[in-house]
């Protein structure tokens, strides 16, 4: 994932828990999530990662900034109904916190083969 210092990022989704921006001026783009994800604004989370995937493909999703999710957002960003050659999320800057709730619900991550960087993929 490449430095993103200059890169503009575009408001797509913000409550009192969260702050969703896009930074498109990247491939793929890069979703940056920032605050707490629950049960109360997962679906916007959801609505947010569709529209932001350009032609079928990945979408990159920085979690580093967030304090809280539930299982209700992870089940959004793993997608466990999606076999994992066929996801299209990787996520981005993992925290403690969230590895271990993954790891807890019996998900894991491996690195993505193509990436150069620690780019993660979780996997049911």
């Amino acid at each position: 994932m490449s430095d993103d210092a200059d890169v503009t990022r575009q408001l797509i989704y913000e409550d009192d828990l969260v702050r969703i921006t896009l930074s498109e001026a990247v491939d793929p783009p890069l979703l940056t999530l920032a605050g707490e994800i629950d049960v109360t604004n997962s679906e916007a989370l959801r609505r947010a990662l569709t529209c932001c995937r350009q032609d079928r493909g990945q979408v990159d999703v920085d979690t580093g900034e967030l304090a809280f999710i539930d299982l209700s957002g992870l089940r959004v960003l793993i997608m466990p109904s999606v076999p994992p050659a066929e996801s299209w999320i990787r996520l981005h800057n993992v925290t403690a916190y969230q590895r271990r709730l993954l790891t807890l619900m019996g998900w894991y991550y491996r690195a993505h083969p193509e990436a150069g960087d620690p780019t993660l993929w979780a996997f049911p």
